[in-house]
């Protein structure tokens, strides 16, 4: 294995592998090991002195494994990295993978591939099931939702491969990209005549949009009578909320966030208009969208009144998206915050009329919404309380720097977030089990801040729970779990009620493939690995479930967890 005194040099293919990913930035390898890992973890156990390769973490299922990463990423900023088990893990870490395509996370996913051989190298087959895995084009399982994918063939392209890899996913429009590892080449030597460490390959240089198109932009907001901007998410390092709100505040153009994924604006900022596009569309008539791939739904809130459509973004088309008809009549690619900048540089030397008479228009329209959301029902006429109770309660205890992951969770209109991702919502593809894992990943980026997952009671089970609280209890992330609790699939009920609102599924007794009764005991599950635990039935007893719950976390350093009880409701 590799000396002490030779740090650049490794000896296999497995070792020149996790030595490259650690000169990438990678800090943590979330593995799930199989039959396929021998290399690996030989190649662990000689590096790991003196820090030279990742931290690996033991995930039990891979799903859990992509989706800790995904929120590392959301939190840090970083590349994050991922290893699962020949084609089967692969299949369990697809869902996984789909979401990070549809968030534009750059995480390197790579599987180990059942031995090529059968006899003559260290490490072809040994078991019965390394034929049964086999597959014509293992990568095939996703390649559609990866930038980049590749099966490594020799030990010395370990060093390369994933120096490409790390270059590609971190390249605008980022997302994630995907190695295959062959337990041949990375049980192989090194060759004592290949260079190594491998030659960097940095991302591409985020570009911003021509002069004259820039230009254009200015001119149609500088124009405009009613403009509106529109912003489903930020980047991790909030350069994109910023600027944005620079912008905003010095026009006074108001701002929408519909299906946000990462909030942009505080909840308080003057021009934020909230969640509703319905009412933000009408009557505005030239609309910036911003890093939206979902900016309105077609059907039922086309622009009509808008005469011109500005998309800014790495992807403004979002190329990857097939079928996606909004208008767009100056596309903008470039990074949204230095695009977001040039914009309001050109509007700054322009002379505009009428701003501070919006200004004044949309701080009483802002004002008003905030005033709305104060003090939401508790509670329905059963007792159980309403999830924008529950959700004001959550932002309550948030602080100024906590966040929440949310997953058929929280109502953002009844938070009050004090900044820039602040709030995490499911990316839009719509991978079930996603929030609590991704809350544990951003609690191992910092420890103490407040990180708390709000999940419906059928995402909770498709988060892989015991696999969740047993990494939370492993490395000691102690995250805050809301589940809201109704006993059904609420998103599928809502769905058969707006399809067929007068079918005889929504007047049956019982609505078919929805129920979730007779409802687990969830605390039981946290508190199989020392979590805290508490169920809350009524809505006036949530604020001190919390405050319990919090000492849990802050105290005693445990996992929390409240099974809450929440009404049923038709509009989320």
């Amino acid at each position: 294995m590799l000396k002490s005194n030779d740090a650049a040099r490794p000896e296999t293919g497995a070792e020149a592998v996790l030595l490259a990913l650690k000169a990438g930035g990678i800090d943590y390898l979330f593995a799930n090991a199989g039959t396929d890992f021998p290399s690996i973890i030989e190649a662990f156990a000689a590096l790991a002195p003196g820090g030279r390769v990742p931290l690996p973490v033991t995930v039990p299922h891979e799903s859990v494994a992509v989706a800790m990463a995904h929120g590392f990423y959301l939190v840090s900023g970083r590349p994050q990295a991922v290893m699962v088990h020949v084609n089967v893990g692969l299949a369990n870490a697809a869902m996984g993978v789909i979401n990070a395509a549809s968030d534009n996370i750059p995480i390197l996913v790579m599987s180990g591939r059942t031995p090529i051989t059968e006899h003559g190298r260290i490490g072809a087959r040994a078991t019965p099931i390394q034929y049964g895995q086999e597959m014509y084009d293992q990568a095939s399982i996703v390649r559609d939702v990866t930038k980049y994918s590749y099966e490594m063939r020799y030990a010395e392209q370990g060093g390369s491969l994933v120096a490409r890899a790390l270059g590609i996913a971190m390249s605008e429009p980022r997302g994630p990209v995907y190695l295959s590892l062959p337990r041949e080449p990375l049980a192989e030597a090194f060759p004592a005549d290949h260079f190594f460490p491998a030659a960097p390959q940095a991302p591409s240089v985020p570009t911003v949009p021509r002069p004259e198109a820039i230009g254009e932009a200015a001119r149609l907001l500088a124009e405009a009578k009613a403009p509106l901007i529109i912003c489903q998410r930020s980047d991790p390092s909030g350069a994109t909320a910023a600027a944005l709100a620079e912008l905003a505040e010095a026009l006074a153009i108001p701002v929408a966030e519909p299906f946000t994924v990462r909030n942009v604006l505080p909840s308080a900022h003057p021009m934020l208009l909230g969640y509703d596009v319905k009412d933000a569309l009408a009557g505005a008539d030239v609309v910036l969208v911003v890093d939206s791939g979902v900016p309105w739904i077609e059907k039922m809130h086309r622009p009509k009144a808008a005469r011109a459509i500005i998309s800014a973004g790495a992807d403004p088309l979002f190329q990857r998206m097939p079928v996606r008809s909004y208008q767009t009549d100056l596309s903008l690619a470039g990074d949204p915050a230095a695009t977001l900048r040039l914009i309001h540089d050109a509007l700054s030397r322009q002379e505009i009329s009428g701003v501070e008479g919006r200004r004044k228009a949309v701080e009483a329209r802002s004002a008003a919404r905030r005033d709305a959301q104060v003090g939401p029902e508790p509670g329905d006429a059963s007792g159980a309380m309403t999830a924008e109770w529950m959700s004001l309660c959550i932002s309550n205890v948030l602080g100024q720097d906590g966040i929440v992951f949310s997953e058929l969770g929280v109502v953002p209109s009844a938070m009050d977030l004090k900044g820039p991702n602040r709030l995490f919502t499911a990316p839009h593809s719509g991978g079930l089990g996603w929030a609590v894992p991704a809350a544990l990943g951003a609690q191992l980026v910092d420890r103490d801040r407040l990180c708390v997952a709000c999940v419906g009671d059928g995402s909770y089970m498709f988060a892989n729970p015991v696999a969740c609280h047993l990494i939370a209890e492993a490395m000691q992330l102690p995250i805050l779990t809301l589940i809201k609790n109704n006993g059904i699939w609420n998103a599928v009920r809502r769905s058969v009620v707006n399809s067929y609102p007068g079918g005889k599924a929504v007047t049956a007794n019982e609505m078919p493939l929805i129920s979730l009764e007779p409802s687990p005991d969830f605390q039981m599950i946290a508190k199989a690995s020392r979590g805290y635990a508490e169920r809350v039935e009524r809505a006036e007893d949530l604020p001190g479930a919390l405050e319990r719950a919090l000492h849990a976390i802050r105290v005693e350093r445990r996992a929390a967890l409240l099974d809450v009880r929440v009404a049923r409701s038709d509009k989320h």
